[in-house]
């Protein structure tokens, strides 16, 4: 199966995702923010990069800025719920325009999660709509 980096502040959805996603076999690499996702990508092949958007020092919208100017053949998928800052409807276009493939609004269902996940890894490229 795939090598797939999950970069989250939120170390709970961290856990739930990373079990997920090795329940089907995936081997799951976890960073708590940006900066230390990006060191990670330095030091290990990924294939797959699933990155939520707020976040304390680096932020997804400069860590997926970063990888698709590093790494552009490793696809990303963005994650958020928002802020109090900000609507949500304003981060997930913005991710996509950075590069992520896909966007997932939280809360997301597991199995959304999963099959997104699938079609990436399969070669899916389309344009999909932020889920709700």
């Amino acid at each position: 199966m795939a090598r797939i980096l999950l970069i989250d502040d939120d170390e709970l959805l961290l856990q739930t995702m990373r079990e997920m996603l090795e329940s089907v076999g995936h081997d799951v690499a976890t960073a708590g923010d940006g900066n230390a996702g990006l060191a990670l990508v330095e030091n290990d092949r990924f294939d797959l990069v699933i990155t939520d958007i707020i976040m304390p020092d680096k932020e997804g919208i400069e860590t997926i800025h970063e990888l698709t100017t590093a790494h552009p053949e490793i696809p990303i998928i963005a994650i958020s719920g928002g802020s109090r800052m900000g609507p949500l409807d304003s981060y997930l276009p913005t991710a996509k325009a950075f590069g992520a493939r896909r966007t997932l609004a939280k809360p997301f269902r597991l199995k959304e999660l999963l099959a997104t996940v699938s079609e990436i890894l399969a070669g899916g490229t389309a344009a999909m709509p932020t889920q709700s």
